[in-house]
């Protein structure tokens, strides 16, 4: 049976679909497959027609946008003022939406250096699950609920409301990049480099450990910056790591672009964000190997979360993570589950839900 399927492309359209609909399901890109794939007996409500930057201020560091936005339509734009989003949101080439990116919570390599998108959005304007338009963040700081919308719409999965338009601040660009590549034999070689470069007070933009096989093994230090003072920065690395060798210009742009499209996920394969910390590599190493030896890993933001694929269904990382106290969810993959693992914060979660969504007129994940 097909799923009954709004394209609205106006604010009032919007406010209709959802008003009108049983259980709603909001889109943008669906790049993230797993998370949208229609649900059974759901509204998809596309909105890829409320798309656009509706004001942007270069002086003011910040830009407001409909929800349906491709992040490549906003990098643009910025670009042309040297600005950029400092958390590097991920599968941009792949059209992934502002509003996506925001529902999901998911963030790049630059979250290491700069934060999540938690810590970039101001404000929104969402429909809440009586069809109204509602605002959040900016200059009403919080709904009427008493929460402070913009934070919890990060990561909702469309639980709470469907996302129409959003208020970041942005961060001037950086003016060049270069990639400390240095080797290691183990997990744990590797989480003490992590830990090395992490004490040493160096301004380091992004770092990922980067399994390759066995007792092979990667830290991936970027560093951005003036071009003049990046080989000096560079030497010093390598000098406390005591290794490394360097990536310039086209060579790090692909590398890290490989990272922020998952270019090194193949595309069949089911993908899996794990939020975790370093001291935990090893044992989720071990645990992620014993269930699948052939699954790919990656370490991101220092090793504060993993992004695994794999061929094996993602339910069987259930288990695994349960044990180990982690959560997963999954963003390449079949439609359901997507939460694995320990689930933390659910009282607060029906909480926000009851009083966000009384009718229930969103989907739990």
């Amino acid at each position: 049976m097909n799923a009954t399927v709004a394209k609205p492309k106006t604010l009032d359209q919007l406010c209709e679909a959802v008003a009108g609909a049983t259980l709603v399901q909001p889109v943008g890109g669906c790049t993230k497959t797993a998370l949208s794939a229609p649900l059974p007996g759901a509204t998809v409500v596309e909105m890829g027609g409320l798309a656009g930057i509706l004001e942007y201020e270069p002086g003011e560091y910040t830009f407001t946008a409909y929800a349906g936005t491709r992040l490549s339509t906003i990098a643009a734009a910025l670009a042309e003022h040297g600005q950029f989003l400092p958390f590097d949101p991920p599968l941009q080439r792949a059209g992934a939406t502002l509003g996506g990116t925001v529902a999901s919570g998911l963030a790049g390599p630059g979250r290491y250096r700069y934060g999540g998108v938690r810590d970039f959005i101001l404000g929104v304007r969402y429909v809440d699950g009586e069809g109204r338009l509602i605002k959040g963040g900016g200059k009403v700081v919080k709904n009427a609920a008493g929460f402070d919308t913009p934070k919890l719409m990060v990561g909702s999965l469309g639980m709470f409301g469907v996302l129409a338009e959003l208020t970041f601040k942005v961060f001037p660009a950086p003016a060049a990049y270069a990639t400390l590549v240095a080797p290691c034999v183990s997990p744990q070689e590797g989480v003490d480099l992590l830990a090395q470069i992490g004490a040493s007070g160096m301004d380091v933009h992004a770092l990922e450990l980067v399994p390759g096989g066995p007792q092979c093994y990667a830290v991936w230090a970027r560093l951005a910056g003036l071009s003049d003072a990046l080989d000096e920065r560079l030497g010093r690395l390598a000098q406390l790591l005591g290794r490394g060798t360097t990536v310039r210009g086209e060579q790090d742009a692909a590398l890290w672009d490989d990272v922020a499209e998952f270019g090194w996920a193949p595309k069949p394969w089911n993908l899996v964000k794990i939020p975790l910390t370093p001291k935990r590599i090893p044992a989720v190493e071990e645990a992620l190997l014993a269930l699948d030896p052939g699954a790919l890993r990656r370490y991101s933001g220092g090793g504060q979360v993993a992004w695994v694929a794999t061929t094996a269904a993602p339910s069987a990382l259930d288990p695994a993570l349960g044990e180990l106290g982690l959560a997963g969810l999954v963003i390449m993959g079949p439609k359901t589950p997507v939460r694995l693992g320990a689930r933390e914060g659910e009282s607060f979660e029906r909480r926000v839900k009851a009083a966000m969504d009384p009718a229930g007129r969103f989907p739990t994940r």
